[in-house]
């Protein structure tokens, strides 16, 4: 099992992560208040921006405030860079 580190220490398992898109969409719009009224969805944005919608295999949605390469880098075993992360601290 291998986690990925969406944000502010949150982490979620990579094995269960269906899709990093993002939330500007009207149909991403759309499963994010679905999930909010079924109860299945985690904000781990912390109070900012959302930049990243994670789709889980549970049908849970994940929202993360880290942009959507960010995260799809670190899924795919890049490592991001002190100035990447400084980058999606300041937006």
């Amino acid at each position: 099992m291998k986690l990925i580190n969406i944000g502010f220490g949150s982490m979620i398992s990579s094995g269960r992560l269906v899709a990093v898109v993002s939330p500007d969409s009207a149909p991403i719009k759309r499963i994010i208040s679905e999930a909010r009224g079924n109860g299945t969805l985690i904000d781990a944005t912390f109070g900012r921006r959302t930049r990243a919608v994670l789709i889980m295999d549970s049908g849970h949605i994940i929202l993360s405030a880290l942009l959507t390469e960010t995260v799809a880098g670190r899924v795919a075993g890049k490592q991001p860079t002190e100035q990447e992360e400084d980058l999606d601290d300041a937006r």
